[in-house]
């Protein structure tokens, strides 16, 4: 992809407000993440609204930092919309990233069979002993708690794949890696490819090291697509159909609250 901001000038009065931006999205997002995971852990056997409530600060913060990021960009003075991503595709994707691409979309499949199957109440055991707290739980497992069950709780949960299909990409392809060929200047693009994985594997550390890997890879080959094309369009489209393929799953094959 070409285009891409040359220098910090590029930004022009917005510049430190897009750094400081940017540098939340690697530091202050992975505390934040984790911050909100915990809490609703602690309600969620207490509380009949902790999946909702907990839905509904995802979604203020993800449109929270989308909008800033948004209104830093309007602000930048030769950041043009297609050097954020803010355009048609370009061009195809090139048959390396195509490749992974269509590889993870089997994976996605195979792994919704699974789920559909009931692959997770095998993984819910009993994951704490006698004595340990609330939080004991592996990241791995605690995170399967955040999957919706009722029909409400479906509904939410839709607008927040989708949610994070648009805003996750803008902030973390189209917006941050702007920023970091700005600052950085001339940067391969598989640089870039790995950064942007590195920074959304991170975003997701609550979901502990397998999830910190596995998000990362994800935002790796999201960001090859977005590199590629030149768009943003794909991109957003891969990861809403990969969050919002749990809408496939039904509730008798998620676990309960108490074998979560």
């Amino acid at each position: 992809m070409t285009g891409l901001p040359a220098s910090l000038a590029d930004f022009g009065p917005a510049a430190l407000s897009a750094v400081v931006v940017a540098a939340y999205l690697v530091v202050g997002e992975p505390v934040a993440g984790h911050v909100l995971h915990r809490r609703f852990e602690g309600r969620l056997r207490t509380d009949a609204d902790a999946r909702r409530s907990f839905y509904r600060r995802l979604l203020l913060l993800e449109w929270g930092l989308a909008v800033l990021a948004f209104v830093i960009w309007l602000f930048a003075t030769d950041v043009p919309a297609g050097a954020v991503g803010l355009r048609w595709p370009q061009e195809l994707p090139g048959p390396l990233t195509a490749v992974v691409v269509v590889v993870v979309l089997l994976l996605v499949v195979a792994s919704t069979r699974q789920l559909r199957a009931g692959a997770l109440l095998e993984m819910a055991r009993p994951a704490r002993r006698p004595g340990e707290g609330r939080h004991a739980e592996p990241p791995g497992l605690s995170t399967l708690a955040l999957l919706p069950r009722t029909e409400g709780e479906r509904r939410l949960f839709t607008v927040v794949g989708v949610t994070a299909g648009v805003c996750e990409e803008w902030l973390y392809r189209g917006f941050f890696l702007a920023v970091v060929t700005a600052v950085v200047g001339g940067v391969p693009a598989f640089v870039l490819v790995l950064v942007a994985a590195v920074a959304f594997g991170l975003a997701h550390a609550y979901q502990g090291r397998a999830g910190i890997v596995t998000t990362g890879v994800l935002g790796g080959v999201m960001a090859a697509l977005y590199l590629d094309t030149g768009s943003l369009l794909l991109p957003v489209l891969l990861h809403a159909l990969i969050d919002l393929r749990f809408l496939l799953v039904p509730a008798s094959a998620l676990p309960t609250e108490e074998t979560a």
